[in-house]
């Protein structure tokens, strides 16, 4: 009995969501305002500098103009607010226990970019229950319209939190570095996508490196054995410079493209920022805001 009502419940909630989707496009088609592109940036590892990649590519977009917003998928090790100095008074534990709604748990950083900042131990989504994920959909549907680009900063590794994120979103932003080992966690990560998911489209960004050739020179590596093994493609998006004023600005709490914004680094981050936007297609139903939450909620639903 309590198995019926489950799927019951879970049905109704799949219905909600298709209707709102449906809904949602229609109101688009009449106001002519486009859904908010979905980027995940992802890692095979920790410690290549996604947070980094997020924040400052954020702020890039931010300066050229595009309303941004970072969700701290990191359930588990919030980063996001830190990196950018900031300390929110409540996260998405408040959120999903009843306390806050979302406007009142987001905050704003530098250049306008608003962040839904995660809570360290907090319990993945999809473990939430279906009332809790009708409210966070009804709360993120009222944000709609309010944002261009939606960037989560996912966990590191190959966990089930990092398949969904990356699983839903328009485009998956890989980042690496020269390190041999970075190098097989990216590959493996990509093959499980591939493998399990059909994920066919990566974005590769080289933290770290030397040189552009170096960078090159990984993105070859990877390209290579995908070629072999895999049946994806790997575009290259742009790679970060060594910089030892990376730890210093981690230190202060500021972003590179806001502390040091004449270095080799920043203007690097800028170029993704850039390629980002030049790159911008319209939103494919895989990408789409609302339909990205749709993948989200349902995620493990069976459905």
């Amino acid at each position: 009995m309590e198995m019926l009502q489950e799927r019951l419940d879970q049905a109704g909630t799949l219905r909600s969501l298709s209707e709102r989707f449906g809904a949602t496009r229609a109101a688009e088609a009449e106001t002519g305002r486009k859904a908010a592109r979905v980027l995940s940036v992802t890692s095979g590892k920790g410690g290549v500098g996604k947070t980094a990649v997020v924040s400052n590519v954020a702020l890039a977009l931010a300066r050229l103009g595009k309303k941004v917003l970072i969700i701290d998928a990191d359930l588990g090790l919030a980063n996001i607010d830190v990196v950018f100095g900031l300390a929110p008074q409540y996260n998405l534990n408040h959120f999903f226990s009843g306390e806050r709604s979302l406007s009142e748990i987001m905050v704003e950083g530098p250049g306008g970019i608003k962040i839904l900042p995660a809570g360290s131990g907090m319990q993945t989504v999809t473990r939430l229950s279906s009332e809790q994920k009708m409210k966070f959909l009804n709360e993120l549907d009222s944000l709609h319209g309010d944002f261009e680009i939606v960037i989560i900063d996912t966990e590191a590794g190959i966990s089930d939190n990092v398949t969904y994120f990356n699983v839903a979103a328009q485009d998956i932003l890989v980042v690496t570095t020269p390190e041999p080992t970075a190098i097989t966690d990216a590959y493996a990560l990509m093959k499980l996508l591939s493998v399990q998911y059909h994920e066919k489209r990566f974005n590769l960004i080289v933290n770290s490196v030397t040189s552009s050739e170096e960078a090159l020179d990984v993105y070859r590596k990877l390209t290579m054995v995908s070629n072999r093994y895999l049946d994806i493609s790997i575009d290259y998006l742009g790679c970060i410079p060594q910089d030892k004023r990376m730890r210093e600005a981690v230190r202060r709490q500021k972003v590179m493209v806001d502390l040091f914004p004449k270095t080799k680094a920043s203007s690097a981050f800028e170029d993704i920022a850039r390629n980002l936007v030049a790159g911008q297609a319209e939103p494919s139903p895989k990408g789409s805001l609302q339909f990205f939450w749709r993948r989200l909620l349902s995620f493990g639903q069976g459905a």
